[in-house]
Parts: C-alpha cells; sequence; structure tokens
C-alpha cells in the first residue's frame, strides 16, 4: 500500500473516484475540474491509496484553515473502497492526516463521522480521537 498526495489529475484519478464515492455518499463524485481545484488550494490536501495490486483504493481530504483561535485542520471524506476493507487502510489514511496536520503546527484535528459508520467510529476512538460533546449546525444554501 502507498499513500500519496497527487500532484496532477488524471483520468484513473477521476475514475477512482467514481468508483469510489458512492460507497460514502449519495452525492455525485467531484469532476476533474473539482479534484483539480482541490490540489491546487491551499485549504486542502488530498490523499489517496494505492494497493499492491496497483489500484487507487482510498481517499481522504484534509481541510485546512486559520481563525483568531489558531490553525484548524479537519480531516473529510474518508473512503476505502468496500474490496479492500478491513485492511488498516482507513487507518493509515487517517495517520497521514495526522502526521500532515502536525507538521503544518494546528492546534488540534477534527472529523465526523455518523454514528452508522460504526467500524469507522471504532477505529477514531481507537487512533485517540476524542468525542467531542457539541451541537453542529448546517445552514444550506
Amino acid at each position: 500500500m502507498q499513500i500519496y498526495e497527487p500532484d496532477q489529475i488524471d483520468d484513473e484519478i477521476v475514475t477512482a473516484f467514481e468508483r469510489l464515492m458512492p460507497q460514502l455518499t449519495s452525492l455525485p463524485a467531484p469532476t476533474r475540474q473539482d479534484l483539480e481545484e482541490m490540489i491546487a488550494s491551499d485549504a486542502c490536501r488530498l490523499f489517496l491509496v494505492r494497493a499492491d495490486d496497483g489500484k487507487i483504493v482510498g481517499s481522504a481530504a484534509l481541510g485546512i484553515y486559520r481563525t483568531p483561535t489558531g490553525l484548524h485542520t479537519w480531516i473529510e471524506d474518508v473512503v476505502v473502497d468496500s474490496a479492500y476493507r478491513n485492511l488498516g487502510i482507513g487507518e493509515a489514511l487517517s495517520l497521514a492526516a495526522v502526521q500532515a496536520a502536525r507538521e503544518m503546527g494546528a492546534d488540534s484535528l477534527s472529523l465526523t463521522s455518523r454514528p452508522a459508520r460504526k467500524a469507522a467510529n471504532r477505529l477514531y476512538q481507537r487512533m485517540g480521537f476524542i468525542r467531542w460533546e457539541t451541537n453542529l449546525y448546517r445552514y444550506p444554501l
């Protein structure tokens, strides 16, 4: 397994997202332009996982933003292809994000995970993420 940050978007990456995103959400997969904007942005780092067989089998995004209270980082959209789960790939992706956040000098790293994603929630707790008692509000735009 190899975790890497792409420096350009190619057809293989676009196709991988078309396969992976339905395993995470009902929202459409990002377009090539969306992915190109992500890797060009200082506010996002994209991590991909290539399995030993050469196939891209997972991804995670690390959001980065500064506020008056410091540099904040947030893990978003972690997904591992269902055929490659329970091999430590999700943990490896999360650890890559943890290391990147630490190297950037962030004070903390946050994430959310739906309660239905039981295995993911167990993983994050085992890794040392602490469940934060707060209310998350979303304003639809």
